[in-house]
């Protein structure tokens, strides 16, 4: 039987037992979690214990790490003391718009007059204008304009505001260019040490600190009032994907406690449309990750971002529900784009239609380029840069898409999504004598172009790609922590695990692998999921484990014995709890026993590139259907690659194209190497041991070579 396999390549952290010690004697916690502690930065048992228990974090007071926050408080106290209005500039992103929703109810709440703009996202694009400036200049009663998460790019816009005698508050996160806007006040955690804990705050965050030290200077600084600052700040903070480190992940743990019985009506109807039980004990970012942001979102990118203002600033619950039901009803209609679009996308990619027929277009070769550039009329805007995250995950490259911006398709406005490698904003800047606007970050970035450069971007993005980019490298990326044998999994390592919470940028959710793991039972079940029964090993009386791969229904059958990477779930139906296991990647095992347990701290990984926050990964990272070129000294890239069973055994194997050579592995390790053409080929593990085999009709092997060429179709 032939296997298809999801084809990734998988980094193991290396392990490093003598700098684990200390932590591990230290804090009473396991081998495992330790591990992935220091995976992430923690290596201490004081930086352990800040992690863990968040709210010892001892803070520096805000006034001190922002220099300008005195008289940005300063300003607000004057505006609303002599009753002039306040403006604010929000963005039309998720963390843009709790930040203008949060300080809509704080200013009000404080006896501010107040009243806000939100750019459009297709007519206008990001950030504060020198229009939106003069719409505000234009009211005689507005004295102060207050950006939220954006404004610090906006130089020519701040300075036609102070030109026309307005004062100006930026807050914002983003990076800080060479020409800073003359604000009266810059509130941004870009110009904080790189070491303060206020570092990693999203836009939200900024707002926060601002309305929390007015209220303080005003003395109207309540629970009730500083918990619905906590529950928008939750919300926007991990909508935006902000890094959960430092301030953020003190607020976040007490803003997820209070979000369940949240207070504002409008958190209440998100709540109750999206299914989250207001009764649960406990909520989780993938809460809001997955639930309650895509609502959010739904509506800046493709519907009017200020009815999310007015649900997130409503006191009557049955506005709410109605505000909450047209986020529903956009969010919809964003997942039926999204659908269609990447469908389009696809379709271009792969060069096939359903039926199999090949399209007239010419297929994209990513590959040889390094990158995927996709550009098509008729795509909406506000939902490509999802569409370019889901074609990064599938393919392992970066993807840079793009719409036209009016029906003769002379502009083209785009967005771009990076892998681990690669820089997105250096990408672009790198292309920046073809754009028009663009901007980001090393992830992820947008961009904007006249449509005759379109060629030209294609080329010197590929030339930029490929001057970092590997072939090796364009594989989706399974990133993990240690190995973990079956018996290491327990309710104490759960619990252990729980601690660790909340999950998010820069404090991601382990991910653990285990060796020769033999399935028992699997199926397909509604949705195109695998449900499978997992043990370690071929003894059937060991421990086994349900299991679920998302969205694998074209891997089923997988084969009886992997090596399995994934995360750990806990379940819990009809009063009884168990730990499950969320699978993310498999391959063929490494190695024909099962590791000792001593051995379970990963020190066979020894040797391996460390994970930092920075560095390349290394050239050659495991890959799950790749049999080494053990016994050849030729290092080109197999050009096809394929799993298959052969009397109820795996191997995988691979041809290589400028070799005219054929490679077939076993579990042990063992490899075979047929020339084509040729009547001997050689078996082994490595070149030293090899001996010379006959491989015709009459040989033992010859039945396994012919199912090994069905299986690549060669």
């Amino acid at each position: 039987m032939i296997h298809r396999f999801p084809d990734q390549r998988w980094y193991i952290a290396p392990q490093d037992p003598a700098k684990t010690a200390q932590l591990v004697s230290s804090s009473g916690m396991s081998d495992l979690i330790v591990q992935v502690l220091v995976n992430r930065g923690i290596e201490t048992p004081a930086a352990a214990d800040i992690h863990i228990n968040p709210e010892s974090l001892v803070l520096p007071p805000t006034t001190e790490e922002f220099a300008d926050l005195d008289i940005a408080v300063d300003l607000l106290q004057g505006a609303i003391a002599s009753g002039e209005k306040i403006a604010i500039c929000g963005d039309y992103d998720a963390d843009g718009m709790t930040s203008t929703a949060l300080l809509l109810r704080a200013l009000k709440y404080l006896g501010a007059q107040v009243d806000y703009r939100i750019p459009n996202r297709m007519s206008e694009g990001y950030g504060i204008n020198e229009g939106i400036v003069e719409e505000f200049a234009a009211d005689t009663d507005i004295s102060l304009i207050i950006t939220v998460d954006n404004g610090i790019s906006a130089f020519d816009a701040i300075q036609r505001a102070r030109d026309l005698g307005l004062d100006v508050i930026i807050t914002d996160h983003h990076d800080i260019p060479e020409q800073v806007p003359p604000a009266n006040a810059i509130l941004n955690p870009k110009l904080l040490s790189s070491t303060s804990p206020y570092r990693g705050l999203a836009g939200v965050g900024v707002a926060y600190i601002l309305a929390e030290t007015l209220a303080s200077e005003l003395g109207k600084l309540t629970p009730s009032y500083q918990n619905q600052l906590l529950e928008l700040f939750t919300l926007g903070t991990i909508a935006d994907l902000a890094p959960l480190v430092g301030v953020n992940r003190r607020w976040l743990k007490q803003g997820l406690r209070l979000l369940p019985k949240s207070k504002i009506p409008g958190i209440q109807a998100l709540m109750q449309k999206a299914g989250i039980d207001e009764e649960r004990k406990k909520l989780q970012p993938d809460d809001i990750g997955f639930k309650l942001g895509p609502r959010i979102n739904a509506v800046g990118r493709i519907g009017r971002p200020e009815m999310v203002i007015s649900l997130l600033t409503t006191e009557d619950m049955n506005e709410a529900l109605e505000l909450a039901s047209g986020c529903e009803e956009l969010n919809s209609r964003r997942q039926e784009l999204c659908k269609q679009i990447e469908y389009e996308a696809l379709t271009l990619v792969e060069g096939k239609l359903e039926d199999g027929s090949e399209l007239p277009q010419q297929f994209l070769d990513w590959q040889q380029a390094r990158v995927l550039v996709l550009v098509q009329p008729n795509w909406h805007h506000g939902v490509i840069g999802i569409v370019a995250s889901r074609l990064k995950d599938c393919y392992g490259v970066p993807v840079f898409i793009g719409t036209y911006e009016d029906e003769e398709k002379k502009h083209i406005r785009g967005s771009a999504r990076g892998i681990k490698e690669f820089h997105v904003f250096e990408a672009l800047d790198f292309c920046k004598d073809l754009l028009g606007k663009f901007g980001g970050h090393k992830a992820a970035g947008g961009f904007s172009m006249e449509a005759a450069n379109l060629e030209a971007f294609q080329e010197k993005l590929s030339t930029f790609a490929i001057s970092c980019l590997k072939p090796e490298h364009l594989k989706p990326l399974v990133e993990i922590d240690a190995m973990a044998n079956f018996s290491l999994i327990t309710p104490l390592l759960w619990q252990e695990i729980d601690q660790l919470h909340p999950w998010g940028i820069q404090n991601e959710e382990p991910v653990f692998w285990t060796s020769n793991v033999s399935v028992r039972e699997q199926e397909v079940v509604r949705g195109g999921h695998l449900k499978l029964i997992l043990s370690q090993g071929d003894d059937s009386s060991g421990r086994k484990f349900k299991a679920v791969a998302w969205r694998w229904r074209e891997y089923y059958p997988l084969p009886s014995m992997l090596d399995v990477a994934y995360k750990l779930r806990q379940n819990t139906w009809n009063g009884n709890t168990s730990i499950e296991l969320e699978l993310v990647g498999v391959r063929l095992p490494v190695c024909s026993q099962p590791p000792k347990e001593e051995r379970s701290r990963g020190s066979e990984e020894k040797g391996k590139s460390s994970v930092n926050e920075s560095p390349q990964l290394p050239n050659s990272p495991t890959s799950s259907m790749d049999p080494a070129p053990v016994l050849s000294k030729a290092t080109p890239r197999a050009t096809k690659k394929a799993a298959f069973e052969y009397k109820g055994r795996s191997y995988v194997c691979s041809f290589w194209e400028s070799l005219r050579e054929l490679r077939i592995r076993n579990l042990a390790g063992k490899v075979l190497v047929v020339k084509q053409g040729e009547k001997t080929g050689l078996l082994g593990t490595n070149r030293e041991n090899a001996q010379e085999v006959r491989v015709t009709k009459a040989s033992p092997y010859y039945s396994i070579i012919m199912a090994a060429k069905k299986s690549l179709n060669i």
